[in-house]
């Protein structure tokens, strides 16, 4: 049998390193809900607003307002969530929501998207309601975004576009399902908002 070349014995050292590191690669794990225009069929709708495929996403732009809901609930969990907002768009991602039938400010938390809202408790990327406010507050209008919410126990943490938001311990709410929203401001629709890509994953 001939000898193996240092080189060769070096990269069938780094493949076999590679893969007994598999548990450890950043996709495992992750539960895709929306890929692009696919995922509707991963949520049920709560309220009036008009979720659609369109150019790529899964989007709302009309109506009262809405959500759309989880079928499953979550305790522990990461979000990682792509999204495009208006300007005047009033959104965000509430998660362990007890009653997924009556999404509310009593039996969740929400990542608030909401660049119109003077308010830092209720800007975009503060935790509401009243867990955690945002300073300097972010936009977020007309462009794409990436949210990334981590929820352990009591500690919950919030990343837009990679900075770091908010990290707060709370223990209101312990397990639930997560809702994309599209709100309005009070009779006015907010402006459009779009989700390209929504991923979870279990802890």
């Amino acid at each position: 049998m001939k000898r193996l070349s240092r080189v060769t014995l070096g990269l069938l050292i780094v493949a076999i390193t590679i893969a007994g590191c598999g548990h450890l690669l950043p996709s495992q794990g992750w539960i895709t809900l929306i890929d692009g225009d696919k995922g509707l069929e991963n949520f049920n709708r709560i309220g009036d607003a008009n979720w659609r495929a369109e150019g790529g996403a899964i989007m709302a732009d009309k109506g009262k307002g809405g959500y759309l809901v989880s079928k499953n609930a979550y305790k522990d969990f990461e979000i990682r969530a792509e999204f495009w907002a208006d300007h005047t768009t009033n959104s965000g991602i509430r998660f362990r929501a007890s009653d997924p039938n009556k999404l509310n400010s009593t039996n969740s938390y929400e990542a608030n998207i909401y660049d119109l809202r003077a308010d830092p408790l209720y800007g975009t990327g503060a935790l509401s309601p009243d867990v955690a406010m945002v300073n300097p507050m972010p936009k977020a209008g007309g462009k794409w975004n990436v949210f990334e919410i981590y929820a352990k126990g009591s500690q919950l943490t919030v990343k837009l576009n990679g900075a770091v938001t908010v990290s707060v311990q709370d223990s209101k709410h312990a397990s639930g399902a997560i809702a994309l929203q599209f709100g309005n401001h009070g009779k006015e629709p907010g402006g459009a908002i779009k989700w390209r890509k929504v991923q979870i994953r279990p802890l």
